[in-house]
């Protein structure tokens, strides 16, 4: 990994010609042909040489349009004023939203809130306050998203941005300081997958079908941290609700990024939002009155602008993978029980009867005006199902505004919903209406893992807003009496097909030496505990219901470490910590090292699933692969990742049950404690596992480069902003 040559001038102990190897690739030619994802992130690449076009693969330092953070604003607060910072770079750039606990009326979340409040008053930063919505909802509708721009937020459903042709992409919290900070960060520019649309969807399918059955359809890791641009005849027809509906959720897909074009359909839906911001006066030629100020990101100006500018990819422009989804297959979907990678056609579900406890329309992916209109549409006429709870919260205050307006609003209340403020709320497991133990819940919502709205041992499907209100209708799973089988193709899988660029490499497969930084250990040591599970996510390693007590110290991290995968793993880790303690040498770190699947760190941003695992001892984690924003928060925070393919396939084959994972070891155990001592060299690559019946094995690695050391010696990213920041004030 490497970084632009700005950012290591104050921690780096050496300085050689390879530094520049991963930068943006020179232009040797006229033109190199670039996706629509790269050239706006060319855009907004700052340092690049001159001549030099970003391409997938390029560590890049961005300064992105805008930041948004949400109730996490308050530790990034501290963040920066940890690492010295006194001043926002500029304050126009961040954006601050409160969201995700604003049920929460406890005097510690009200004080923190009112912190968070003042800070940006301070700084002239612009603040929503609880109540006002869903910080992508706000962002859209503010039009801090906006077409042709680059926003990033410290959530990991910034990529709903992409519905309106922003290239949106979730950054962590110390990357969010140091935007305050400096206002740039680093990213390393994803590997680029088309998703062509054909044919049109059958009336009654929605993008949230179409998003489930991607989900389900493409389940092996075929977009796993990529960047999508979509494409094809069939965007034409996709309303812009169905766009960011499906953007939303191309993170639960596993990209990084998910990107629709600005075409006709985008843009008259511009033109009618400007005209309801036009309508918002008694200004008017006859009136006398002046016209109010334009407003300051969404006029007619800047879209003028992009009825004459809009941009596109090139024809040759580079992919590594084409996928091809044919919309007029598909039928309603839902998703789950407690996975994103099983969907089934709803049909197909409805004749099993599924019994459900709880209903919801919430969350910034299926609570907007048309959602409601669909669910409202449903519900006239009937009432909930006895036994059966149904939550309703919009989107946010303007789309409940509106909904109450149309009477959506209150035909889902008389019909026996019940209401809470526009925020987060149960999809992120906050509040009221959760799912208890052994209940089974059908949610709008974009994620379904276990433990993520309520207890564990629940179970939670997806599906459009639509069949959420026809099964809390009936008390089972089932589909509106609207949808017509007559106008629904057959009931199967939708069709579906991949195109793979066979010369694409895997930079991940290359090896080499890489030079070891002074302080920087040369070898990581300890007991090795395999975890035999794909998609272990951000949930199932650091639970939800913690994220947001900021003032958690890192040792009660330590304690509830994987609880949601498994309770015994913290306390299995501080036995062996015990057990081995000696002492380290410079050249070799010790702890215990955790193996795990593919996709490990899969699911949401928060940075503690990264300093969890640090405090409980484990100061390496290899894998098959990781999710992205997992990486980012182990890097910034100084926990090492490596990947290894045929260890995982070895470990799996001797002691996942069955020789397969997704059910622990042979004996039943979660994790797998097997007497194994591990060593991984960070000069040659090679990892050396001993303590098998079979004797040691040996395999290699592509090991940490330079930057990455680097950001270990100070501590993180957060240690490495600081220096930044003291070396351009002695300058």
């Amino acid at each position: 990994m490497r970084f632009p040559v700005g950012w290591t001038r104050h921690c780096s102990r050496t300085t050689t010609p390879r530094s520049y190897r991963c930068l943006a690739t020179v232009a040797d030619h006229p033109r190199v042909p670039q996706t629509i994802i790269e050239k706006v992130v060319q855009k907004y690449a700052v340092g690049l040489p001159e001549g030099k076009a970003v391409k997938a693969g390029d560590y890049v330092m961005i300064r992105p349009e805008h930041v948004m953070t949400h109730d996490n604003t308050g530790p990034v607060i501290s963040k920066f004023k940890s690492i010295g910072a006194t001043r926002i770079h500029n304050p126009k750039q961040p954006v601050f939203t409160l969201d995700h606990d604003v049920q929460n009326r406890s005097d510690k979340n009200l004080a923190k809130y009112a912190s968070i409040e003042e800070f940006a008053r301070k700084h002239g930063i612009d603040f929503y306050p609880a109540g006002r919505g869903i910080g992508h909802q706000v962002l859209v509708e503010e039009g801090y998203a906006f077409p042709g721009t680059l926003t990033v937020a410290s959530d990991s459903h910034s990529n709903m941005y992409g519905g309106v042709g922003c290239v949106g992409t979730p950054i962590v919290r110390t990357d969010a300081a140091a935007l305050w900070a400096t206002g740039k960060t680093w990213w390393q520019v994803p590997r680029m997958v088309k998703v062509e649309f054909t044919g049109k969807l059958a009336p009654g399918v929605t993008g949230k079908d179409v998003i489930v059955a991607l989900c389900g359809s493409f389940n092996q890791d075929e977009v796993l941290n990529a960047a999508l641009e979509f494409t094809g005849e069939g965007v034409a027809a996709l309303g812009v609700d169905d766009r960011l509906t499906i953007a939303n959720m191309t993170t639960e897909w596993g990209a990084l990024a998910g990107v629709f074009p600005v075409d006709e359909t985008l843009l008259k839906w511009y033109d009618s939002v400007l005209a309801k911001l036009e309508l918002r006066t008694f200004a008017s030629s006859q009136s006398g009155i002046p016209p109010p100020p334009a407003h300051p990101r969404i006029n007619r100006e800047r879209l003028d602008s992009l009825h004459h500018s809009s941009i596109r990819s090139d024809h040759n422009a580079e992919y590594s993978s084409h996928l091809i989804f044919d919309l007029s297959t598909l039928v309603p979907h839902v998703s789950g029980p407690n996975s994103v990678k099983v969907s089934t056609p709803l049909p197909v579900l409805e004749e099993n009867k599924i019994i459900i406890d709880k209903a919801y329309l919430v969350s910034c992916t299926n609570s907007r005006v048309s959602d409601i209109a669909a669910a409202a549409a449903v519900m006239k006429g009937n009432k909930v199902a006895p036994g059966v709870e149904f939550y309703i919260a919009a989107a946010s205050s303007a789309v409940q505004q509106e909904s109450e307006r149309r009477g959506d609003w209150e035909t889902l209340i008389l019909s026996g919903a019940k209401t809470l403020p526009a925020g987060c709320g149960p999809c992120i497991g906050l509040g009221t209406g959760l799912l208890e133990e052994g209940q089974v819940g059908i949610s709008a919502t974009n994620r379904n893992y276990k433990g993520r709205m309520g207890h564990p041992k629940a179970q939670a499907y997806l599906a459009s807003p639509a069949v959420v209100a026809a099964s809390a209708i009936k008390g089972y799973i089932c589909g509106p009496t609207s949808i017509d089988p007559k106008n629904l193709p057959p009931v199967g899988a939708p069709t579906f097909s991949i195109s793979q660029d066979k010369s694409s490499v895997s930079a991940s497969t290359l090896t080499s030496n890489e030079p070891l930084l002074s302080g920087f250990p040369a070898t990581f040591s300890g007991p090795l505990l395999f975890t035999p599970q794909d998609n272990l996510n951000t949930d199932g390693i650091y639970p939800g219901k913690y994220t947001y007590q900021d003032d958690i110290t890192l040792e009660r991290q330590a304690q509830v470490v994987m609880e949601n995968y498994d309770p015994g793993f913290a306390a299995l880790a501080a036995t062996l910590i015990a057990k081995n303690a000696s002492d380290e040498s410079t050249s070799i770190k010790k702890g215990v090292i955790l193996v795990a699947g593919y996709n490990f760190g899969t699911g949401s941003s928060r940075e503690q699933a990264a300093t969890a695992l640090k405090a409980a001892g484990v100061p390496l984690v290899i894998a098959g692969s990781f999710g992205d924003i997992f990486k980012r928060n182990a890097i910034n925070n100084g926990l090492v990742c490596i990947e290894s393919p045929q260890l995982v396939k070895d470990l799996t084959d001797t002691y996942a049950k069955n020789g397969k994972r997704g059910a622990g070891g042979k004996d039943g155990e979660l994790t797998v404690d097997k007497g194994l001592r591990i060593d991984v060299g960070m000069v040659d690559g090679k990892v050396v596992v001993g303590g098998a019946p079979e004797g040691t094995k040996t395999y290699t690695v592509r090991p940490v480069g330079p930057s990455v050391q680097e950001l270990w010696i100070c501590g993180g990213l957060e240690g490495y902003i600081l220096k930044e920041i003291q070396g351009e004030s002695q300058s």
